[in-house]
């Protein structure tokens, strides 16, 4: 055992947060930039040392039935089911910094799961945290080398999420989904009553923004839930997969080797961002690859998205300007004609918000069911999320999923024990 191994405590527990995408709609795996934050519910791990085979892994949650997981082993487990995320984690981490001491690892949440803040993320970021701990491994130079911030480290707990290589540490097969890095910023990187400007080619935090004291943010949930399975899956993927096509017939075209769709806008509008930008005649070019309907539109959403949108509403909320409800709008609208990743509920609960009195609102996270959050005055959000919550139940009935969380930018990751 090495002498970082054995000053390894026998417990350790993370409490990773939620959190809520302001702006910044699928862009982050584009490369793109994203207007993001951490929420103050939570999934905590509780790691502890116990009897049994190098690792192995027995988890128990708040009222589930314990699952038990070796490395490299199928745990059997329906499509869906929260286990494959930690085998995930257990395959991926063993294969990166070798067998692990057995483990008990205990599950609480107060984040509510497939509503759109990223439950599954936090679970990954939770789990691998508290491991990491538990065996020493963060305290390794291979691991300090690799992750020596917080940032970096978000990109790897994305990396294990993806499959994706980090460095030199090698990828796995991940849980499916081929998303970015966003989630994972938001929960490791985030401060209190602060949203995180953040790009992902190269990955950074341009800036925080602060979160005006006289508002709040109000998450609806809309008690359709998020699943990213079967259907589901292919559904979510089909966006990743679409900008990489466009990316390798980019590349092809011009002889480049972009690493991402925002590296080959960069190359044609520079540093620029703004109407200005994104309408640039230069961006033709790029757009001349893509195929008519989704995929030109697509490519289109990313653009407005991501050059107008998402520093545009940073602008707005840094200085409390209502204003920023066009923009959250127009951000709605993209994501209706270009993403095409909305529910009736969530086109529902957008509109329900308007007209209940928000500054503005918007629906956030993978799509396809999900939560909706709304700007509103902070004197009056416990009232506007009654009113919200009522308005939506008497038009959809989902009174037992359906839910309405008041919050504001709270803090990220932090080790509890």
């Amino acid at each position: 055992m090495s002498r970082v191994a054995s000053r390894a405590p026998e417990e350790v527990a993370w409490r990773v947060p939620g959190r809520v995408e302001v702006l910044g709609k699928h862009t982050d795996y584009a490369g793109g930039s994203v207007l993001v934050g951490a929420v103050d519910r939570a999934i905590t791990a509780r790691a502890r040392r116990t009897q049994g085979p190098p690792s192995s892994l027995t988890v128990t949650t708040d009222g589930g039935d314990p699952v038990t997981l070796f490395a490299g082993v199928d745990p059997g487990l329906e499509p869906g089911h929260w286990g494959h995320y930690l085998q995930t984690v257990l395959d991926r981490l063993t294969l990166n910094f070798g067998a692990s001491a057995a483990a008990h690892l205990s599950i609480s949440s107060d984040l509510p799961p497939a509503s759109g803040m990223s439950s599954s993320s936090a679970l990954v970021c939770a789990t691998a945290l508290a491991l990491a701990d538990l065996n020493g491994w963060s305290q390794e130079p291979r691991w300090i080398e690799a992750m020596p911030d917080r940032l970096s480290l978000a990109g790897y707990l994305a990396a294990v999420e993806g499959g994706r290589a980090w460095h030199d540490l090698p990828g796995t097969t991940g849980v499916g989904t081929r998303g970015g890095s966003e989630d994972h910023t938001g929960m490791l990187c985030g401060a209190q009553d602060r949203l995180l400007l953040a790009g992902f080619d190269p990955m950074r935090i341009m800036r925080t923004v602060s979160f005006p004291s006289q508002w709040a943010l109000v998450i609806g949930v809309s008690g359709v839930l998020a699943h990213k399975t079967g259907a589901a899956l292919e559904d979510y993927n089909r966006g990743p997969a679409t900008v990489q096509s466009v990316l390798a017939r980019w590349n092809e075209a011009t002889g480049r080797s972009d690493a991402s769709l925002a590296g080959a806008v960069r190359h044609l509008v520079g540093d620029a961002d703004g109407e200005q930008a994104a309408g640039d005649p230069a961006l033709k070019e790029l757009l001349s690859l893509c195929e008519p309907g989704y995929e030109r539109e697509r490519i289109e959403q990313f653009l407005i998205e991501s050059l107008v949108l998402v520093p545009a509403g940073a602008r707005l909320i840094a200085a409390a300007d209502p204003g920023v409800g066009e923009v959250l709008e127009r951000s709605q609208e993209l994501a209706d004609r270009g993403l095409r990743n909305q529910v009736p509920q969530t086109r529902l609960m957008v509109s329900l918000a308007r007209e209940v009195g928000a500054i503005g609102a918007s629906s956030f996270g993978a799509g396809w069911g999900g939560s909706v959050y709304a700007l509103v005055p902070a004197d009056h959000a416990e009232d506007f999320a009654a009113q919200w919550l009522e308005a939506y139940r008497d038009r959809e009935g989902l009174a037992e999923r359906a839910a309405t969380i008041v919050t504001r930018p709270g803090p990220g990751a932090r080790r509890l024990l």
